[in-house]
C-alpha cells in the first residue's frame, strides 16, 4: 500500500493497522467538494501522533519535531489535549520518512492511537520539582510497561528484517492476540492542580504526598470517559470513581490489573459500548474493585484525602523548589505556527537552540519552557519578547479555552472547532470587560463532534458540534474538573449562542459582585449556583 503511487490513500484494512502505529488516514475536507466536481480522489494525507509520556521533551527533540513538521508535514506542529505532538498533512510518500525521523529523535508513534493504552499524561508540576520528577518517572515507567511488544512497527517503518525462523505472529504478554476492546487512557494528577482532568479518563492516579512533600502513593480512579454519540442515550460521558489508594511500588501492577480486567470483560461486540465506563456501569463499581483486588498480591488501601483547586495552566514565570525557572507560553489551541504578528514557531526553535532544560506540553495544549537557570533567564526572556511568546494579555476566558482540531482534517468533525473557538470567545470579551470579569478563569471548550477530545463535558461552558455552524451547548461543569456539565440547548448557531449566554454571564457577574456571595460560581442550565460560607445554595434563581 505504501508503494502504490496511483493513489494517495491506503486500503481500508491497512488503516486498521496504522491506527495502532499512531497514524490516521484523513483528507482535506476544505477541498473535498471541489475535487469531487473535478473527478479527483480526495486530497488524502495522514495525521501522525507522537507518544510523549508525561509530555516532557528535550530541546533536541523539540528541534526534531519542528524540522519534521516542515520536511514531511504541513509546516505546523500541534500540541494535543493529551500532551502529545501531532503532525498533519503528511502525504503518503512522506509517511515512512516521517516515522523514521521521529524515531531518530528517540520518540515514537507506537500505541499513540488504537485499542491499547495511549499516551500517559502527567501534571507538569513546576513548583514541587522533586515531586514532579517522581510522578513523571512513574508515568514513563508505566508507559513502557504497558507498551505493545509487537515487532511489526519496526519491520514496517524502520526496515527491521525478520530473523530467520522467527514467528510471524507477535507475542503480546499483556494484550494477547486481540488487544483491548477500545482505547485506554491513563493520567497522573498532582493536587491542587487537576489540569489532566483525572476524572475524565479510564484510569487515573492522584498523587498523595507525605507531610514533607514526598510521594506517599496514589489514589486510583477508574471508569472516566468523554465520548458519546448524538441521539444515542446509551452512550454518555462519565466521571471516574475513586476506588483505592496504592503505594508507589504497587502503582504499576495496580494499573496493569485494571487494564487487564477491561481486556477480559469489556464489550467486544459493540464499539460504542466498549470503553471501561460501560464495563463498570454494566457490572457495578463494587464488582470491578473486587475483580481488580483478586488479581493483586497485595491489599489496596482506602483512598486518602486530597483537594483540587482548578484545572487550568499557570502562565508566565514560576520558580520551583530547586530554584530553576519555568515559563508557560499561551499557544492558541495548541497550534505551533508562524504568523506575521506572532512568529511562535520560529521563536520556539530559537529558544530550543540555546535551552538546556525541558519542554513540557501541558494538558491544556500550551507549552512550558522548563528548568531554566537563573543565569539563562534573561536570555530566554529576550527571545520570548522578540517572538511574541510573552503575550499573555488575553481574557481569562480565552486563556482557559480549548478546542480539538476538527476541520479541515478530522474525518469525524461535524462543525468547526480549532479554527472557530477564538472568534466565538471574542464575541463575549467586551461584555466580560464591562462587567468586571476580564480576568476570571471561565473554562470554555469546543469540539467538532461528540467524541470529546477537548474534554468538553467537564467544562463550565462547552460547545459540541452538531452540524456545520450549529452546536449543542452544555453548562455547569466544575471548575476543578470534578462535575459533569449538562445539555442546555441543542443546535444553536452563533447569534443564538451569543443571545443565550450574554445575559447569563451578566447575571453571574451580578450575583458575584453583590457582596452576599463569594467563591466558586458556576452557571448551570440558566441557574447560578453559589457556595456561601456554612450553607449550600442550590437552584439559586
Amino acid at each position: 500500500g505504501l508503494l502504490d503511487e496511483s493513489t494517495g490513500q491506503l486500503a481500508e484494512p491497512d488503516t486498521k493497522l496504522t491506527k495502532f502505529h499512531g497514524i490516521y488516514q484523513q483528507d482535506d475536507r476544505d477541498l473535498r467538494e471541489e475535487r469531487k466536481k473535478q473527478g479527483l480522489e480526495k486530497a488524502f494525507s495522514f495525521m501522525v501522533r507522537v507518544r510523549v509520556p508525561g509530555g516532557v521533551a528535550t530541546p533536541a527533540q523539540w528541534l526534531a519535531m519542528d524540522s519534521i513538521s516542515d520536511v514531511t508535514a504541513n509546516g505546523t506542529l500541534k500540541l494535543t489535549t493529551r500532551q502529545a505532538f501531532q503532525f498533519h498533512g503528511v502525504v503518503k510518500r512522506n509517511l515512512k520518512k516521517n516515522i523514521q525521523l521521529i524515531n531518530k529523535s528517540l520518540l515514537d508513534t507506537l500505541a499513540a492511537c488504537g485499542d491499547v493504552n495511549r499516551n500517559i499524561m502527567c501534571n507538569p508540576n513546576r513548583h514541587q520539582s522533586d515531586l514532579h520528577k517522581q510522578v513523571n518517572d512513574f508515568a514513563t515507567k508505566l508507559s513502557a510497561h504497558l507498551l505493545p511488544k509487537t515487532s511489526a512497527y519496526r519491520e514496517i517503518w524502520l526496515d527491521e528484517k525478520l530473523v530467520k525462523g522467527e514467528a510471524v505472529v507477535d507475542h503480546e504478554p499483556l494484550y494477547g492476540p486481540t488487544y483491548l476492546p477500545r482505547k485506554f487512557k491513563i493520567v497522573v494528577a498532582v493536587p491542587p492542580n487537576n489540569d489532566v482532568d483525572v476524572f475524565a479518563h479510564d484510569l487515573g492516579y492522584i498523587a498523595i504526598t507525605n507531610n514533607d512533600g514526598t510521594l506517599a502513593g496514589f489514589n486510583v480512579t477508574v471508569g472516566g470517559g468523554m465520548g458519546m454519540t448524538h441521539g444515542n442515550k446509551k452512550t454518555y460521558p462519565r466521571l471516574a470513581d475513586i476506588i483505592a489508594f496504592c503505594t508507589p511500588e504497587q502503582a504499576i501492577e495496580t494499573g496493569e490489573k485494571v487494564m487487564l480486567v477491561q481486556r477480559d470483560f469489556g464489550d467486544r461486540m459493540n464499539r460504542k459500548h466498549a470503553r471501561l465506563k460501560y464495563t463498570i456501569d454494566d457490572r457495578s463499581i463494587e464488582w470491578f474493585k473486587t475483580e481488580v483486588q483478586s488479581r493483586l498480591p497485595f491489599q489496596l488501601e482506602e483512598p486518602r484525602p486530597f483537594k483540587f483547586a482548578d484545572n487550568a495552566d499557570r502562565y508566565g514565570w514560576t520558580q520551583g523548589q530547586d530554584k530553576l525557572w519555568h515559563y508557560c507560553c499561551y499557544i492558541e489551541n495548541g497550534r505551533v505556527k508562524d504568523s506575521p504578528s506572532e512568529p511562535h514557531k520560529t521563536g520556539l526553535r530559537e529558544i530550543a537552540k540555546i535551552h538546556h532544560g525541558e519542554f513540557r506540553l501541558t494538558p491544556n495544549q500550551h507549552l512550558i519552557v522548563a528548568n531554566i537557570k537563573e543565569s539563562e533567564k534573561a536570555r530566554i526572556q529576550g527571545l520570548l519578547e522578540k517572538y511574541k511568546l510573552d503575550k499573555l494579555n488575553y481574557t481569562g476566558a480565552m486563556l482557559n479555552s480549548m478546542a480539538c482540531v476538527a476541520f479541515p482534517t478530522c474525518g469525524l468533525a461535524m462543525a468547526e472547532s480549532e479554527r472557530y473557538l477564538p472568534s466565538l470567545v471574542n464575541k463575549f470579551e467586551a461584555t466580560l470587560e464591562e462587567i468586571g470579569l476580564r480576568d476570571d478563569a471561565i473554562t470554555i471548550r469546543m469540539t467538532g463532534c461528540p467524541n470529546g477530545c477537548a474534554r468538553p463535558y467537564v467544562a463550565e461552558i462547552a460547545f459540541v458540534g452538531k452540524a456545520f455552524g450549529a452546536y449543542n451547548v452544555y453548562l455547569g461543569g466544575g471548575h476543578h474538573g470534578e462535575r459533569l456539565n449538562k445539555l442546555y440547548k441543542e443546535s444553536l448557531t452563533e447569534p443564538e449562542i451569543v443571545a443565550e449566554l450574554t445575559p447569563m454571564i451578566r447575571r453571574y457577574a451580578a450575583e458575584r459582585h453583590d457582596g452576599e456571595f463569594f467563591g466558586d460560581f458556576v452557571i448551570r442550565v440558566g441557574i447560578i449556583k453559589a457556595t456561601r460560607a456554612g450553607k449550600d445554595f442550590h437552584d439559586l434563581s
